[in-house]
């Protein structure tokens, strides 16, 4: 287990983690799936993070915060949701299996999950990502960076590892 105090550490480090979830898939020898979990997980994050960057206004995802926000209700939550789904598993009639399955199983998902639709999505792909990235270009045509350079662990007056923006971003601008 580690601790990372920024929001693009975070999000970094749960793309790592998927990456390695996809990595264990493909020594499952399901390649396919595998490589899939790994390609989604990746564009996954970096849509993430591109949101996070657009939505904040400057890059505080680079800044040390504490990401959690009322620790003692969020656990009485997670414990209940737990509980809930757990007693779930034992009282839900789940269906019954139909059918037999297919010979190659990892080619009938590949055709169930993108069928004739391949030549659309590797298409499609590219454009959405340059979408994406001209909306990032857009929307933050001025970043931290411009205003301070390389030296974003600089401190202020009064010891705060967090500098005085003159433009201040987020929801409280």
């Amino acid at each position: 287990m580690f601790v990372v105090n920024s929001m693009a550490r975070a999000t970094y480090a749960l793309a790592v983690s998927f990456v390695a979830v996809g990595a264990m898939i493909v020594m499952l020898h399901l390649d396919y799936i595998g490589v899939i979990t790994i390609l989604m997980m990746i564009m996954e994050m970096a849509i993430m993070v591109v949101f996070m960057v657009m939505f904040m206004g400057m890059n505080p995802a680079l800044m040390p915060m504490d990401m959690t926000h009322d620790k003692r209700r969020s656990a009485v939550l997670a414990v209940v949701v737990f509980i809930a789904l757990a007693v779930a598993i034992f009282v839900i009639p789940w269906p019954a299996r139909t059918g037999s399955p297919a010979a190659d199983l990892t080619q009938s998902l590949g055709d169930a999950i993108m069928g004739s639709k391949m030549l659309v999505m590797l298409t499609i792909s590219p454009v959405l990502f340059a979408t994406i990235v001209a909306g990032l270009v857009l929307a933050n045509p001025r970043g931290r960076y411009d205003r301070y350079g390389d030296d974003l662990d600089r401190e202020t007056s009064d010891g705060n590892a967090d500098p005085e923006d003159p433009i201040r971003g987020g929801i409280g601008r």
